[in-house]
């Protein structure tokens, strides 16, 4: 089935934004309750929450180990490990970003950032984007971390987080993603 064609004859599958009702004020995320029109013409509302994006890294050292960072995430309700990551300031390029996260949440700094592409978090609720980077030529080079953050740094061979992931240690979405993609942009023929 072609994703050019809606079987229910609506070729424009855009919704309409009619109104915008502001609900929240947060810290990193704005909740919104909006109606919109359907393709059908029918109105529906969407609760949406506004998020200026994020980065997520793999670091890759000399070695070719990678650097997970492990930490409580509140909404999980645990400690996972996870890929360095932050969220974009006002109008930050999203490269600034993932420099500054390296030195924050590892203290080191990339020689080389390649970006890997991105992901939307869950775009049935939130407008979250998370720009995905490999970082390698690894340097010591720390910058002061959030004060609300307790991370633990450890590094890992490609085998041992493969298998920390079929295994279910490594459950953060973002980092399964990005570290597939990492692993696949390191692994692949160059042409």
């Amino acid at each position: 089935m072609s994703d050019q064609h809606d079987p229910a004859g609506h070729d424009d599958l855009h919704e309409q934004t009619l109104s915008s009702e502001f609900v929240y004020d947060g810290r990193v995320v704005n909740l919104y309750l909006d109606t919109v029109r359907l393709p059908n013409g029918k109105t529906a509302r969407r609760e949406l929450i506004r998020h200026p994006g994020a980065v997520a890294i793999v670091p890759v050292d000399a070695e070719g180990s990678v650097i997970l960072v492990r930490q409580f995430r509140y909404a999980a309700g645990r400690v996972l490990w996870e890929v360095p990551a932050g969220t974009l300031e006002p109008d930050e390029d999203p490269n600034v970003c993932a420099h500054r996260e390296l030195q924050e949440e590892i203290g080191h700094k990339a020689g080389k950032l390649e970006r890997l592409g991105g992901i939307f978090v869950a775009p049935g609720y939130t407008s979250e984007f998370i720009h995905l980077y490999l970082a390698t030529d690894l340097s010591e080079s720390r910058l002061e971390g959030d004060s609300d953050e307790f991370i633990q740094v450890e590094r890992f061979s490609w085998r041992e987080v493969l298998r920390k992931i079929r295994s279910g240690e490594i459950e953060d979405g973002k980092s399964i993603s990005s570290l597939f993609l990492a692993r696949d942009y390191l692994t692949r023929d160059r042409d």
